[in-house]
Protein backbone atom coordinates (compact mmCIF):
# COMPACT_ATOMS: atom_id res chain seq x y z
CA UNK A 1 0.00 0.00 0.00
CA UNK A 2 1.41 3.07 -1.09
CA UNK A 3 1.43 6.46 1.48
CA UNK A 4 -1.13 7.88 -0.41
CA UNK A 5 -3.20 4.84 -0.35
CA UNK A 6 -3.10 4.62 3.52
CA UNK A 7 -3.76 8.30 4.10
CA UNK A 8 -7.00 7.55 1.68
CA UNK A 9 -8.15 4.92 3.77
CA UNK A 10 -7.63 6.47 6.77
CA UNK A 11 -9.73 10.27 6.18
CA UNK A 12 -12.28 7.00 5.58
CA UNK A 13 -13.01 6.20 8.96
CA UNK A 14 -15.76 7.89 10.78
CA UNK A 15 -14.71 10.56 13.61
CA UNK A 16 -15.04 10.00 17.46
CA UNK A 17 -17.76 13.33 18.74
CA UNK A 18 -14.90 15.99 19.84
CA UNK A 19 -14.77 15.60 23.26
CA UNK A 20 -15.34 17.93 26.43
CA UNK A 21 -13.00 16.91 29.29
CA UNK A 22 -13.82 12.82 29.34
CA UNK A 23 -17.34 13.10 28.34
CA UNK A 24 -18.83 12.72 24.94
CA UNK A 25 -20.88 15.49 23.09
CA UNK A 26 -24.45 13.63 22.71
CA UNK A 27 -26.68 16.35 23.32
CA UNK A 28 -27.29 19.64 21.83
CA UNK A 29 -28.62 21.11 24.70
CA UNK A 30 -26.94 25.24 25.37
CA UNK A 31 -25.71 25.44 29.19
CA UNK A 32 -25.31 29.37 30.42
CA UNK A 33 -22.87 30.05 33.53
CA UNK A 34 -22.08 33.19 34.71
CA UNK A 35 -17.94 33.68 36.34
CA UNK A 36 -16.80 36.74 38.33
CA UNK A 37 -13.53 35.52 40.23
CA UNK A 38 -10.24 35.22 38.48
CA UNK A 39 -9.52 32.89 41.00
CA UNK A 40 -11.22 29.00 39.70
CA UNK A 41 -11.39 26.98 42.60
CA UNK A 42 -13.04 23.29 42.45
CA UNK A 43 -16.76 24.85 43.48
CA UNK A 44 -16.08 26.63 40.04
CA UNK A 45 -15.20 23.72 38.21
CA UNK A 46 -17.99 21.76 39.87
CA UNK A 47 -20.22 23.96 38.48
CA UNK A 48 -18.83 24.00 34.76
CA UNK A 49 -18.80 19.99 34.81
CA UNK A 50 -22.43 19.78 35.77
CA UNK A 51 -23.14 22.19 32.89
CA UNK A 52 -20.90 20.26 30.04
CA UNK A 53 -22.97 17.49 31.27
CA UNK A 54 -26.41 19.07 30.57
CA UNK A 55 -25.00 20.86 27.21
CA UNK A 56 -22.67 23.04 25.60
CA UNK A 57 -21.44 25.35 27.66
CA UNK A 58 -21.32 29.36 27.40
CA UNK A 59 -19.72 31.14 30.26
CA UNK A 60 -20.90 34.87 30.76
CA UNK A 61 -17.78 36.32 32.25
CA UNK A 62 -18.07 39.44 34.05
CA UNK A 63 -15.68 42.58 33.13
CA UNK A 64 -13.27 44.26 34.90
CA UNK A 65 -16.32 47.43 34.82
CA UNK A 66 -19.02 45.08 36.35
CA UNK A 67 -16.86 43.03 38.95
CA UNK A 68 -15.38 46.54 40.19
CA UNK A 69 -18.94 48.03 40.89
CA UNK A 70 -19.66 45.03 43.24
CA UNK A 71 -16.53 44.21 44.72
CA UNK A 72 -12.87 44.85 44.33
CA UNK A 73 -10.85 45.20 41.40
CA UNK A 74 -10.04 41.96 39.68
CA UNK A 75 -6.34 40.82 40.27
CA UNK A 76 -6.05 39.65 36.65
CA UNK A 77 -7.55 41.69 33.59
CA UNK A 78 -10.84 40.26 31.22
CA UNK A 79 -8.65 39.19 28.58
CA UNK A 80 -6.35 36.57 31.13
CA UNK A 81 -9.43 35.53 32.49
CA UNK A 82 -11.22 34.99 29.63
CA UNK A 83 -8.10 33.11 28.42
CA UNK A 84 -8.34 30.95 31.60
CA UNK A 85 -11.21 29.76 31.13
CA UNK A 86 -11.32 29.46 27.56
CA UNK A 87 -8.34 26.67 28.07
CA UNK A 88 -10.88 24.38 30.03
CA UNK A 89 -12.07 21.23 28.14
CA UNK A 90 -15.54 21.70 29.23
CA UNK A 91 -16.17 25.30 28.10
CA UNK A 92 -17.08 25.90 24.27
CA UNK A 93 -17.30 29.38 24.22
CA UNK A 94 -16.26 33.11 26.78
CA UNK A 95 -18.66 35.97 26.37
CA UNK A 96 -18.84 38.89 28.09
CA UNK A 97 -21.26 39.44 30.71
CA UNK A 98 -21.42 43.48 31.36
CA UNK A 99 -23.40 43.95 34.84
CA UNK A 100 -24.21 41.78 37.83
CA UNK A 101 -27.21 41.41 36.22
CA UNK A 102 -27.49 38.26 33.70
CA UNK A 103 -30.90 39.34 32.01
CA UNK A 104 -29.27 40.73 28.55
CA UNK A 105 -27.09 38.13 27.95
CA UNK A 106 -29.88 35.72 28.76
CA UNK A 107 -32.35 37.17 26.03
CA UNK A 108 -29.95 37.01 23.34
CA UNK A 109 -28.43 33.21 24.14
CA UNK A 110 -31.35 31.95 25.15
CA UNK A 111 -29.96 28.85 26.86
CA UNK A 112 -31.81 25.65 28.25
CA UNK A 113 -29.91 26.36 31.11
CA UNK A 114 -28.16 28.30 33.92
CA UNK A 115 -26.33 26.35 35.96
CA UNK A 116 -25.31 28.04 39.93
CA UNK A 117 -24.11 27.20 43.11
CA UNK A 118 -26.99 26.86 45.42
CA UNK A 119 -25.28 29.35 47.51
CA UNK A 120 -26.97 32.48 45.67
CA UNK A 121 -30.54 31.45 47.50
CA UNK A 122 -30.07 33.73 50.32
CA UNK A 123 -27.29 36.79 50.66
CA UNK A 124 -27.10 39.73 48.39
CA UNK A 125 -27.14 37.71 45.24
CA UNK A 126 -30.73 36.38 45.45
CA UNK A 127 -31.86 39.08 43.55
CA UNK A 128 -29.67 38.03 40.64
CA UNK A 129 -31.51 34.49 41.49
CA UNK A 130 -34.59 35.93 41.38
CA UNK A 131 -34.45 37.76 37.92
CA UNK A 132 -32.64 34.75 36.50
CA UNK A 133 -35.69 32.57 37.21
CA UNK A 134 -38.08 35.53 35.73
CA UNK A 135 -35.61 35.12 32.36
CA UNK A 136 -35.67 31.69 32.02
CA UNK A 137 -39.59 31.40 32.22
CA UNK A 138 -39.88 33.87 29.10
CA UNK A 139 -38.51 31.10 26.69
CA UNK A 140 -38.55 28.27 29.24
CA UNK A 141 -35.18 27.59 30.39
CA UNK A 142 -34.10 25.52 33.56
CA UNK A 143 -32.26 27.01 36.31
CA UNK A 144 -29.81 23.83 37.71
CA UNK A 145 -28.11 24.33 41.22
CA UNK A 146 -25.43 22.57 41.93
CA UNK A 147 -24.04 21.87 45.80
CA UNK A 148 -22.23 24.72 47.31
CA UNK A 149 -18.46 23.36 48.02
CA UNK A 150 -18.55 25.28 51.74
CA UNK A 151 -14.94 23.69 52.06
CA UNK A 152 -13.51 26.26 49.45
CA UNK A 153 -13.62 30.03 49.70
CA UNK A 154 -13.20 32.00 46.72
CA UNK A 155 -13.04 35.07 49.34
CA UNK A 156 -10.76 33.44 51.55
CA UNK A 157 -8.59 33.09 48.34
CA UNK A 158 -8.61 36.16 47.46
CA UNK A 159 -8.25 37.72 50.70
CA UNK A 160 -4.99 35.50 51.05
CA UNK A 161 -3.27 36.29 47.44
CA UNK A 162 -3.86 39.80 47.25
CA UNK A 163 -1.06 40.31 49.78
CA UNK A 164 1.13 38.04 47.35
CA UNK A 165 0.43 39.61 44.47
CA UNK A 166 0.31 43.37 45.76
CA UNK A 167 3.71 44.80 44.20
CA UNK A 168 4.73 48.64 43.87
CA UNK A 169 3.85 48.42 40.60
CA UNK A 170 0.38 46.20 40.70
CA UNK A 171 -0.52 49.14 43.48
CA UNK A 172 0.60 52.33 42.12
CA UNK A 173 -1.36 51.74 39.07
CA UNK A 174 -4.48 50.57 40.32
CA UNK A 175 -6.03 53.73 41.18
CA UNK A 176 -5.63 54.96 37.34
CA UNK A 177 -6.82 51.44 36.53
CA UNK A 178 -10.31 51.83 39.11
CA UNK A 179 -10.87 55.95 37.86
CA UNK A 180 -10.86 53.80 34.18
CA UNK A 181 -13.73 51.02 34.81
CA UNK A 182 -15.91 52.81 38.24
CA UNK A 183 -18.32 55.21 38.35
CA UNK A 184 -16.39 56.76 41.33
CA UNK A 185 -13.64 55.98 43.26
CA UNK A 186 -14.69 55.82 47.23
CA UNK A 187 -11.66 56.85 49.63
CA UNK A 188 -11.41 57.32 52.99
CA UNK A 189 -8.51 58.47 55.23
CA UNK A 190 -5.96 56.01 56.48
CA UNK A 191 -3.78 57.38 59.06
CA UNK A 192 -1.91 54.68 60.90
CA UNK A 193 -1.94 50.83 60.12
CA UNK A 194 -4.68 50.55 62.68
CA UNK A 195 -6.93 52.62 60.61
CA UNK A 196 -5.53 50.67 57.04
CA UNK A 197 -6.72 47.21 57.76
CA UNK A 198 -10.31 49.04 58.82
CA UNK A 199 -10.65 50.37 56.02
CA UNK A 200 -8.65 47.27 53.92
CA UNK A 201 -11.27 45.17 55.33
CA UNK A 202 -15.15 47.02 56.30
CA UNK A 203 -17.78 46.10 53.73
CA UNK A 204 -21.49 46.37 54.25
CA UNK A 205 -24.14 44.60 52.08
CA UNK A 206 -25.25 47.34 49.23
CA UNK A 207 -28.73 49.05 50.06
CA UNK A 208 -29.51 48.05 45.96
CA UNK A 209 -28.64 44.85 46.53
CA UNK A 210 -25.63 45.42 44.15
CA UNK A 211 -22.73 43.09 46.25
CA UNK A 212 -21.05 45.00 48.89
CA UNK A 213 -19.87 48.38 49.27
CA UNK A 214 -16.42 49.32 50.39
CA UNK A 215 -13.53 51.65 50.34
CA UNK A 216 -11.75 52.02 46.89
CA UNK A 217 -8.90 53.67 48.30
CA UNK A 218 -7.15 55.39 51.00
CA UNK A 219 -6.38 58.91 51.78
CA UNK A 220 -3.00 59.83 53.46
CA UNK A 221 -4.17 63.29 55.52
CA UNK A 222 -1.39 65.84 56.49
CA UNK A 223 -3.84 67.08 58.95
CA UNK A 224 -4.81 63.72 60.31
CA UNK A 225 -1.39 62.76 59.90
CA UNK A 226 0.15 65.64 62.20
CA UNK A 227 -3.37 65.64 64.42
CA UNK A 228 -2.42 61.50 65.41
CA UNK A 229 1.13 62.83 65.72
CA UNK A 230 0.39 65.34 68.19
CA UNK A 231 1.32 68.42 66.09
CA UNK A 232 -0.31 71.16 64.44
CA UNK A 233 -1.17 71.10 60.60
CA UNK A 234 1.04 73.54 59.33
CA UNK A 235 3.47 71.00 57.17
CA UNK A 236 5.63 70.68 60.47
CA UNK A 237 5.74 66.99 60.08
CA UNK A 238 8.46 66.59 57.74
CA UNK A 239 8.34 64.21 54.56
CA UNK A 240 10.59 61.28 56.45
CA UNK A 241 8.24 61.36 58.85
CA UNK A 242 5.38 61.24 56.48
CA UNK A 243 6.43 58.77 54.28
CA UNK A 244 7.06 56.36 57.92
CA UNK A 245 3.24 56.23 58.08
CA UNK A 246 2.75 55.50 54.37
CA UNK A 247 5.02 52.67 55.06
CA UNK A 248 3.19 51.30 57.47
CA UNK A 249 -0.32 51.78 56.01
CA UNK A 250 1.45 49.92 53.00
CA UNK A 251 2.58 47.22 55.19
CA UNK A 252 -0.77 45.89 56.14
CA UNK A 253 -3.38 47.15 53.21
CA UNK A 254 -3.20 47.03 49.17
CA UNK A 255 -5.78 49.39 48.31
CA UNK A 256 -4.60 52.37 46.71
CA UNK A 257 -2.79 55.21 48.21
CA UNK A 258 -3.83 59.11 47.73
CA UNK A 259 -1.71 61.01 49.15
CA UNK A 260 -2.27 64.45 50.67
CA UNK A 261 1.29 66.43 49.65
CA UNK A 262 -0.21 70.43 51.23
CA UNK A 263 1.77 72.77 49.23
CA UNK A 264 4.76 70.88 47.34
CA UNK A 265 6.89 72.60 49.32
CA UNK A 266 9.79 74.22 47.06
CA UNK A 267 9.99 72.96 43.22
CA UNK A 268 13.57 71.28 43.62
CA UNK A 269 12.19 69.80 47.04
CA UNK A 270 8.80 68.43 44.74
CA UNK A 271 10.71 66.78 42.57
CA UNK A 272 11.93 64.39 44.84
CA UNK A 273 8.74 64.16 46.67
CA UNK A 274 7.31 62.70 43.61
CA UNK A 275 10.11 60.11 42.98
CA UNK A 276 9.88 59.15 46.76
CA UNK A 277 6.39 58.59 46.53
CA UNK A 278 6.69 56.81 43.46
CA UNK A 279 9.00 54.84 44.25
CA UNK A 280 7.22 53.47 47.39
CA UNK A 281 3.87 52.63 45.15
CA UNK A 282 1.74 55.45 46.22
CA UNK A 283 -0.94 56.55 43.15
CA UNK A 284 -1.47 59.86 43.29
CA UNK A 285 -0.58 63.24 45.11
CA UNK A 286 -2.81 66.19 45.48
CA UNK A 287 -1.12 69.46 46.04
CA UNK A 288 -2.85 72.92 46.83
CA UNK A 289 -1.88 75.97 45.46
CA UNK A 290 -1.52 78.42 48.21
CA UNK A 291 1.58 79.84 49.51
CA UNK A 292 2.78 80.90 53.31
CA UNK A 293 2.71 79.10 56.42
CA UNK A 294 -0.15 76.70 55.90
CA UNK A 295 -3.63 77.18 57.56
CA UNK A 296 -6.00 74.63 57.13
CA UNK A 297 -8.62 74.81 54.50
CA UNK A 298 -11.33 74.67 56.61
CA UNK A 299 -10.95 78.13 58.67
CA UNK A 300 -11.70 79.19 55.19
CA UNK A 301 -11.24 83.37 54.96
CA UNK A 302 -11.11 83.09 58.74
CA UNK A 303 -7.67 82.59 58.17
CA UNK A 304 -5.12 84.24 55.90
CA UNK A 305 -5.43 82.17 52.93
CA UNK A 306 -2.41 83.41 50.38
CA UNK A 307 -2.91 81.86 47.17
CA UNK A 308 0.29 80.98 44.93
CA UNK A 309 0.67 82.66 41.38
CA UNK A 310 -1.18 79.93 38.99
CA UNK A 311 1.15 80.11 36.88
CA UNK A 312 4.26 79.52 39.23
CA UNK A 313 2.34 76.83 40.50
CA UNK A 314 1.70 75.45 37.72
CA UNK A 315 5.61 75.48 37.06
CA UNK A 316 5.44 72.86 40.22
CA UNK A 317 2.97 70.42 38.07
CA UNK A 318 5.25 70.40 35.13
CA UNK A 319 8.31 69.64 37.41
CA UNK A 320 6.72 66.78 39.26
CA UNK A 321 5.11 65.47 36.48
CA UNK A 322 8.20 65.72 34.84
CA UNK A 323 10.05 63.98 37.56
CA UNK A 324 7.83 60.95 37.48
CA UNK A 325 9.36 57.16 35.98
CA UNK A 326 6.19 55.74 35.33
CA UNK A 327 2.67 56.52 33.67
CA UNK A 328 1.02 55.12 36.73
CA UNK A 329 1.40 57.95 39.12
CA UNK A 330 -0.91 61.04 39.65
CA UNK A 331 0.00 64.62 40.24
CA UNK A 332 -3.27 65.98 41.02
CA UNK A 333 -3.84 70.21 41.38
CA UNK A 334 -5.92 71.39 44.77
CA UNK A 335 -7.80 74.70 43.77
CA UNK A 336 -8.42 76.80 47.00
CA UNK A 337 -9.84 79.72 45.35
CA UNK A 338 -13.38 78.84 46.93
CA UNK A 339 -11.53 78.69 49.93
CA UNK A 340 -9.95 82.21 49.26
CA UNK A 341 -12.91 83.89 48.68
CA UNK A 342 -12.06 84.13 45.10
CA UNK A 343 -15.11 82.85 44.02
CA UNK A 344 -15.64 80.26 40.64
CA UNK A 345 -14.24 82.27 38.29
CA UNK A 346 -11.00 82.01 39.46
CA UNK A 347 -10.77 78.51 40.26
CA UNK A 348 -11.84 77.93 36.71
CA UNK A 349 -9.20 79.88 35.14
CA UNK A 350 -6.60 78.00 37.49
CA UNK A 351 -8.03 74.34 36.60
CA UNK A 352 -7.20 75.49 32.71
CA UNK A 353 -3.82 76.52 33.82
CA UNK A 354 -2.64 73.48 36.15
CA UNK A 355 -4.08 71.34 33.26
CA UNK A 356 -2.19 72.40 30.42
CA UNK A 357 0.77 72.20 32.44
CA UNK A 358 -0.19 68.18 33.00
CA UNK A 359 -1.60 67.57 36.25
CA UNK A 360 -3.25 64.60 36.19
CA UNK A 361 -6.59 65.98 37.75
CA UNK A 362 -8.28 68.66 39.94
CA UNK A 363 -9.34 68.70 43.54
CA UNK A 364 -11.98 71.42 44.50
CA UNK A 365 -12.53 72.32 48.08
CA UNK A 366 -15.07 74.15 49.03
CA UNK A 367 -15.93 74.74 53.38
CA UNK A 368 -19.95 76.00 52.09
CA UNK A 369 -22.30 73.79 53.89
CA UNK A 370 -24.66 74.51 50.87
CA UNK A 371 -22.91 72.61 48.32
CA UNK A 372 -23.71 75.66 45.32
CA UNK A 373 -20.18 76.70 45.05
CA UNK A 374 -19.71 72.67 44.38
CA UNK A 375 -22.44 72.51 41.77
CA UNK A 376 -21.55 75.64 40.18
CA UNK A 377 -17.95 74.37 39.69
CA UNK A 378 -19.02 71.30 38.24
CA UNK A 379 -21.55 72.32 35.87
CA UNK A 380 -18.78 74.60 34.39
CA UNK A 381 -15.76 72.54 34.85
CA UNK A 382 -17.57 69.60 33.09
CA UNK A 383 -18.98 72.22 30.15
CA UNK A 384 -15.15 72.62 29.79
CA UNK A 385 -13.63 69.09 29.51
CA UNK A 386 -15.06 65.67 30.20
CA UNK A 387 -12.66 63.64 30.28
CA UNK A 388 -9.83 65.07 33.63
CA UNK A 389 -10.71 63.21 36.85
CA UNK A 390 -12.17 65.76 39.62
CA UNK A 391 -11.91 65.00 43.16
CA UNK A 392 -14.82 66.42 45.84
CA UNK A 393 -13.96 66.51 49.51
CA UNK A 394 -17.47 66.58 50.72
CA UNK A 395 -16.79 67.40 54.55
CA UNK A 396 -18.93 70.31 54.96
CA UNK A 397 -21.14 69.62 52.14
CA UNK A 398 -21.83 65.76 53.42
CA UNK A 399 -26.09 65.77 53.11
CA UNK A 400 -25.27 65.28 49.16
CA UNK A 401 -25.22 61.49 48.84
CA UNK A 402 -22.04 59.98 46.82
CA UNK A 403 -24.19 58.96 43.83
CA UNK A 404 -25.25 62.52 43.19
CA UNK A 405 -21.77 64.03 43.42
CA UNK A 406 -20.85 61.19 40.55
CA UNK A 407 -23.67 63.10 38.32
CA UNK A 408 -22.34 66.10 38.95
CA UNK A 409 -18.99 64.84 37.63
CA UNK A 410 -16.73 63.69 40.44
CA UNK A 411 -14.62 60.50 39.94
CA UNK A 412 -13.06 60.59 43.16
CA UNK A 413 -14.98 61.06 46.51
CA UNK A 414 -12.41 61.46 49.95
CA UNK A 415 -14.29 61.01 53.12
CA UNK A 416 -11.19 63.01 54.54
CA UNK A 417 -10.94 62.82 58.10
CA UNK A 418 -13.98 60.85 60.03
CA UNK A 419 -12.05 57.77 61.52
CA UNK A 420 -9.78 60.78 63.62
CA UNK A 421 -12.65 62.37 64.29
CA UNK A 422 -14.68 59.57 65.73
CA UNK A 423 -11.58 57.74 67.16
CA UNK A 424 -10.80 61.12 69.79
CA UNK A 425 -14.22 60.99 71.09
CA UNK A 426 -14.26 57.64 71.97
CA UNK A 427 -11.09 57.69 73.78
CA UNK A 428 -11.96 60.71 75.48
CA UNK A 429 -14.70 58.77 76.28
CA UNK A 430 -12.98 56.08 77.76
CA UNK A 431 -10.23 58.17 79.43
CA UNK A 432 -13.08 60.26 81.58
CA UNK A 433 -14.94 57.37 82.89
CA UNK A 434 -12.14 55.47 84.05
CA UNK A 435 -11.14 58.37 86.01
CA UNK A 436 -15.03 58.99 87.23
CA UNK A 437 -15.32 55.63 88.48
CA UNK A 438 -12.07 54.90 89.54
CA UNK A 439 -11.55 51.66 88.29
CA UNK A 440 -12.23 50.06 84.41
CA UNK A 441 -14.92 47.99 84.77
CA UNK A 442 -17.50 50.43 83.75
CA UNK A 443 -16.12 50.49 80.62
CA UNK A 444 -15.79 46.85 79.61
CA UNK A 445 -19.04 46.76 77.49
CA UNK A 446 -18.01 49.81 75.24
CA UNK A 447 -14.64 48.59 74.24
CA UNK A 448 -13.28 46.03 72.63
CA UNK A 449 -11.72 42.71 74.75
CA UNK A 450 -8.13 41.70 75.11
CA UNK A 451 -9.13 38.64 72.79
CA UNK A 452 -10.60 40.42 70.59
CA UNK A 453 -7.26 42.66 70.41
CA UNK A 454 -5.34 40.33 69.95
CA UNK A 455 -6.98 38.53 67.17
CA UNK A 456 -7.84 41.76 65.09
CA UNK A 457 -4.15 42.02 63.71
CA UNK A 458 -3.54 38.84 61.82
CA UNK A 459 0.28 36.51 62.17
Amino acid sequence: MTRTEWSRGLASIPRAPPLIGMKLVTSNKTVYIAVSSDILHKGHLNVINKGAELGEVTIGLLTDEAVATYKRLPILDWDTRKAVLESLANVTRVVPQNSLSYAENLRELKPDYVVHGDDWRSGVQSMARDEVLAVLSEHGGELIEVPYAGEVSGSELDHTLRPMLNTTELRRGKLRRLLSLKPFVRAIEASNGLSALIVENVSVPDPAGKGVREYDAMWVSSLCDSSFKGKPDIELVDWSSRMDTIDEIMEVSTKPIIVDGDTGGRIEHFKYTVRTLERAGVSAVIIEDKTGLKQNSLFGTDAKQVLDDPHEFAEKINAGKQAQVTRDFMVIARLESLIAGQGVDDAMERAKIYIAAGADGIMIHSKEKDGSEIREFMRRFREYTKDVPVILVPTTYNHIPEEELSEMGANIIIHANHLLRSAYPAMLHTAEKILESGRSKEVDDEIMSIKDVLRLIPE
